[in-house]
């Protein structure tokens, strides 16, 4: 999701004093290294309708559903989705035997009623299940912070008084906003993909780490990836990263804007989780059918069963922050030559 409206600057500094000082918050670090192999090339088996609408005229997810995040429990598939009625963005759940066919359950967060929140999002986010416990991080206030909520259930969610991640400081390249969290683990330790926004509204995206995902320490060297070339289909703007391990090496998924604001998904290769690599044009993934036609969008992934699974939000309307006519489709991503059946 683009960040919405102009915001003011963050906390005042100079981001080369906030590195310095003490216990900063900022460090370089990489993940775990990945092996490597044989370069892959990856193609889209899209299914050719969503599987999971936007609601009746009146519901809260009545204009847009979008931003899925799906983890599987026990046996059964749990989605926090985002869903927009024309005013503010609150976050669902619905659930799934097989990740295709979905009940909805209703909305379980909504912003407030912490101040910091406002009024117009609590959404936008990405979950882990982890020691029999739902961990979400999501975005919510204005400038834009990443806020963590916890839940035994799904339904019931305590949230974390304050944000787990604020904008930067003053000449950072985070500091008119950060969003579109997406959280992994590796060795122990969390890590967080953002986008973030500059006083320039260019937004790319960055790398955080955590020991608890509570706490967060910036990568130094942010952004981790830049805006597409001139004329290429994520020039206007990054987001919503998905980043997994498999085949020796880091993936990311994450969105582009160009400057019709259509969007598209591209995907990136690394071996560190910091340094990335494009991958060919050839991989970029446009919508295809007539509710998808402008705007594909919020990848998450789940590996199963030697397979890539990947739901996205799609919608026949270019416009740069809502009213997509916004629904979730899914998708499989398939390794070149490899045998996923």
């Amino acid at each position: 999701m683009r960040l919405r409206g102009r915001f003011p600057l963050a906390c005042p500094g100079l981001l080369a004093l906030a590195m310095l000082c003490g216990c900063s918050g900022y460090s370089r670090f990489t993940l775990p290294l990945e092996p490597g192999g044989p370069p892959l090339a990856f193609r889209w088996e899209a299914s050719p309708a969503p599987v999971l609408e936007r609601g009746a005229a009146g519901d809260w997810d009545s204009v847009d559903a979008l931003n899925p995040s799906v983890v599987k429990v026990s046996g059964t598939y749990y989605n926090l989705y985002s869903g927009f009625d024309g005013r503010t963005w609150r976050t669902g759940l619905a659930s799934s035997a097989d990740g295709l066919r979905w009940t909805k359950l209703g909305r379980v967060l909504s912003p407030g009623p912490a101040a910091w929140e406002g009024g117009y999002i609590a959404a936008n986010g990405h979950a882990l299940a982890i020691g029999g416990e739902f961990l979400y991080w999501y975005q919510a206030g204005s400038p834009p912070a990443i806020g963590l909520a916890r839940s035994t259930d799904g339904r019931q969610w305590v949230k974390q008084r304050q944000p787990v991640l604020r904008p930067g400081p003053q000449g950072s390249w985070d500091e008119r906003g950060v969003a579109d969290p997406y959280v992994i683990r590796a060795g122990g330790t969390y890590y967080m993909y953002y986008l973030g926004q500059d006083r320039a509204r260019r937004q790319r995206l960055g790398l955080a780490r955590s020991p608890d995902g509570v706490r967060w320490q910036r990568l130094t060297t942010n952004p981790v990836l830049e805006l597409g070339a001139p004329g290429a289909f994520d020039e206007r703007g990054l987001g919503e990263p998905a980043v997994w391990s498999s085949h020796g090496r880091y993936w990311m998924l994450y969105t582009g804007r160009d400057r019709q604001e259509y969007r598209r998904i591209g995907a990136a290769w690394s071996l560190d989780g910091v340094r990335w690599t494009r991958l060919a044009a050839e991989t970029v993934f446009s919508g295809g059918e007539a509710w998808n036609a402008k705007v594909v969008c919020d990848p998450t992934v789940l590996l199963e069963d030697n397979r890539i699974r990947v739901w996205f939000g799609g919608g026949d309307a270019a416009h740069p922050v809502e009213r997509l006519n916004g629904a979730i489709g899914y998708a499989i991503l398939v390794p070149a030559g490899a045998n996923l059946k």
